[in-house]
């Protein structure tokens, strides 16, 4: 079976595939991780082909358990991710110069681009035994930790705003949505 047909689509059109509605009775495990770093690694070797990453990045998927898995109409492979599948890489703003409303795009390290708004929003997810992860929303259950730098470049531009708890908070607007990047502790300012 070639799966360059379902390649090309994928890449022109950025067609992905509809996993949430497939659910397959035919189910198991495969040796396949996704690495914080967001290599793909297939029984300890990691995959190079950024073509075929792009392919199985399409058909993953979060289920309400907590697992991940590879899915098709046929079978459903659960794989391991060590923090989060996706990783944003770059950030871009466009501005309209109408009403001075900035818009977001950011890209995940697979060739998703994500317009940040209402559907695709930024949270500050608290970690156990680390500092706060930002991350979005991509699809399907799956999202994506803001790449370091990423992060970094977002504080620069960031507003400050007050929150209902009257806290400090940091972030940026896109889709006239605010968009958290985190909180500041005024007293040490």
């Amino acid at each position: 079976m070639s799966l360059e047909p379902l390649l090309s689509q994928i890449e022109s059109e950025g067609a992905i595939p509809p996993v949430d509605q497939w659910h397959p009775e035919r189910s198991g495990s495969m040796d396949l991780v996704i690495r914080a770093d967001g290599s793909w690694v297939h029984e300890g070797a990691v995959i190079t082909r950024s073509r075929l990453v792009r392919l199985l990045s399409t058909v993953l998927r979060r289920e309400a358990d907590g697992e991940y898995y590879l899915v098709t109409p046929v079978e459903k492979m659960r794989i391991s991710v060590e923090d989060r599948p996706f990783l944003i890489v770059d950030a871009e703003c466009e501005t309209d110069e109408e009403d001075d409303a900035g818009l977001w795009r950011l890209t995940t390290n697979v060739g998703d681009t994500l317009v940040l708004g209402s559907d695709h929003r930024l949270i500050v997810s608290e970690a156990q035994e680390t500092n706060p992860i930002p991350e979005v929303a991509v699809r399907f259950g799956l999202h994506a930790r803001l790449n370091r730098n990423v992060y970094y470049r977002l504080i620069e531009l960031a507003e400050h705003r007050v929150d209902s708890q009257g806290r400090t908070e940091l972030g940026i607007v896109s889709q006239d949505v605010w968009q958290p990047l985190g909180t500041v502790d005024t007293e040490s300012l």
